[in-house]
C-alpha cells in the first residue's frame, strides 16, 4: 500500500511538472509584456529568460529584467541587454578674430592705459610698456575677451 502511495505521489509530481507553463508559452508573454520597451528581445530556454538588445540606459535595462522576472515559469534570467556609450562632448570652436578687427579693438583699450602699447601680429597681441600692479588684470580681461589667438604680456610692472 505504501509503494502504492508513494509511486502515485511521483506520478503526480511528474503530472505538475509536465504541465509547467513551456518555454514558447513564456517567451510569448514575456514578448507581450516587453513590447512597450523598443530594441529588447527574450529568447527562454528550460526556464532560462535571456534578454538581448539595447537598452538606452541602465534603468531601462532593470526594467526589462523586472518584468522577465516577474512572469511565472521563469526560473533564471541573463540580462545580455547592451547600453550604448555617450556620445563624446566635443567643445565649440574657438573663434579667433582677425588682425584687423583684433588691431582696432585693442587700441580703442591700450588707449585708457597711459605707458602702454600693443603690437597685433597673426591673432597674438603682444602688451608692452609700463603699468602699475592694480590695472594689469582688467587690461588682461579687456583684451582675452577680443578673443585673439594668444597674449604675451611683456609689461614692466611700475
Amino acid at each position: 500500500m505504501k509503494i502504492k502511495s508513494i509511486l502515485l505521489g511521483m506520478s503526480f509530481a511528474l503530472l505538475l511538472v509536465a504541465c509547467g507553463p513551456k518555454d514558447a508559452d513564456i517567451q510569448k508573454e514575456i514578448i507581450a509584456k516587453l513590447s512597450g520597451l523598443p530594441g529588447v528581445s527574450v529568447t527562454v530556454e528550460k526556464g532560462v529568460a535571456t534578454i538581448s538588445g539595447t537598452c538606452k540606459d541602465d534603468a531601462f535595462k532593470q526594467s526589462a529584467e523586472s518584468i522577465v522576472k516577474g512572469i511565472k515559469g521563469v526560473k533564471s534570467v541573463v540580462n545580455n541587454c547592451e547600453i550604448p556609450a555617450p556620445e563624446p562632448v566635443t567643445a565649440a570652436p574657438v573663434t579667433i578674430n582677425p588682425d584687423t578687427v583684433l588691431t582696432t579693438s585693442v587700441n580703442g583699450i591700450v588707449k585708457t592705459y597711459s605707458g602702454v602699447s600693443a603690437a597685433v601680429k597673426d591673432g597674438v597681441v603682444t602688451l608692452t610698456g609700463d603699468i602699475k600692479r592694480s590695472q594689469l588684470p582688467a587690461l588682461i580681461k579687456s583684451v582675452q575677451e577680443l578673443k585673439p589667438k594668444k597674449v604675451e604680456n611683456k609689461l614692466t610692472i611700475k
